[in-house]
């Protein structure tokens, strides 16, 4: 394990030194590939032995994470926006453990988790990190809470989150990747990159793979080529929150939240900014509304189902219940989504917020 750590090391401070451009493009690629596979054999030394993390139960129409160092107030967040009462002190380390609370907004019920602090080196196992940052796999949305009065934290947090291999505003890359039994690395392409096929094949071989046919139909670099290639990356939205800003003037708090690109502005002691932070994180879940309606009845406005943007009649119908659409003949539709009011639509209709839905069955 020493030799993995320490030849990792090497090849990182060498790619730190390599500047990149044309000529030197093809070497960090391959740098940063010897890097991703030295870090995944140490990774596998330490599994057998590991915990497996914390475990939550999920429930709701979503799961939301909450991050940040110890005493940034992420208890006193969650107290606020939630129905749960977690413990709350001026310490490090006040929550030992996942605390889950529930946030009903836009008739959405939305489960959040106020994990233990983070702190430099969690990634790596440091202050039970790796079992916080594991929490990650289960959520749908990344809360990074920020102490206006240590800003320096966000590039640590997020440092953290990238190397537990999660990637935060990111889409998974299209990009894919059949293994053949011979042939060599073939490579189509449906984009322009930067990096060049050459590269891209020495990527594949360092990483034991010879022989494949290569799909690329989105914008990659090196480091999101090697995440494909790899596999076992989680991609979910984030939203950034800058706490306690009662603590200091508004024209630091700007200043400050400007240099960060920070999403919101709270102080979750003085119930400061809660709204805008509930809108933001229905926003970033993608939830959108559809309202029911039931053939010769007036639809219920009082309980929507909450389903992801990008619905369609068929996924309406598979959260209802699967015996719905063996039986389904059509839909009317009345919202945005439509040409005009009570549309006749098939299942592979998209959905659009608030659009009241009237199912015809056999």
């Amino acid at each position: 394990m020493v030799e993995y750590k320490d030849r990792i090391e090497e090849l990182e401070e060498e790619l730190r030194t390599t500047k990149y451009n044309k000529k030197t493009q093809h070497a960090i690629g391959l740098l940063k590939a010897k890097i991703a596979n030295l870090k995944k054999k140490k990774a596998g030394q330490k599994k057998a032995g590991s915990k497996q993390g914390y475990v939550i139960r999920r429930s709701g129409d979503a799961t939301v994470v909450l991050v940040g160092f110890p005493s940034v107030g992420k208890s006193t967040l969650l107290n606020a926006i939630t129905n749960q009462e977690s413990e709350v002190g001026g310490y490090d380390f006040t929550t030992l453990d996942a605390i889950p609370g529930l946030l009903n907004y836009k008739s959405a019920k939305i489960q959040i988790f106020d994990v233990p602090g983070l702190v430099e080196g969690a990634a790596s196992g440091t202050g039970r990190g790796k079992e916080v940052l594991s929490v990650l796999r289960s959520a749908d949305l990344c809360l990074i809470l920020v102490d206006v009065n240590h800003p320096e934290h966000l590039k640590i947090i997020q440092k953290e989150i990238y190397d537990s291999m999660a990637r935060l505003n990111q889409s998974k890359p299209d990009v894919r990747i059949k293994k053949t039994i011979k042939g060599g690395i073939r490579i189509g392409k449906t984009v322009k990159l930067s990096v060049s096929d050459d590269t891209l094949k020495a990527i594949l071989n360092e990483m034991g793979i010879a022989n494949a046919n290569i799909l690329i139909r989105s914008k990659v670099d090196e480091d999101q080529f090697i995440d494909v290639v790899e596999g076992n990356r989680k991609y979910l939205n984030a939203v950034i929150v800058l706490n306690k800003i009662d603590s200091i003037s508004k024209e630091k708090v700007k200043a400050i939240a400007n240099k960060l690109g920070v999403d919101v502005l709270v102080s979750a002691e003085k119930k400061q900014g809660l709204d805008e932070l509930k809108e933001l994180i229905f926003d970033k879940l993608n939830l959108i509304r559809i309202y029911l309606k039931q053939p010769g009845k007036e639809a219920d406005m009082k309980e929507p189902l909450i389903v992801h943007v990008g619905c369609t009649i068929k996924g309406v119908c598979d959260k209802l219940h699967r015996d719905i659409l063996n039986r389904f003949k059509f839909a009317r539709v009345w919202g945005k989504s439509t040409k005009f009011n009570g549309q006749k639509l098939t299942l592979k209709h998209e959905l659009l917020d608030e659009d009241v839905v009237e199912l015809h069955l056999n």
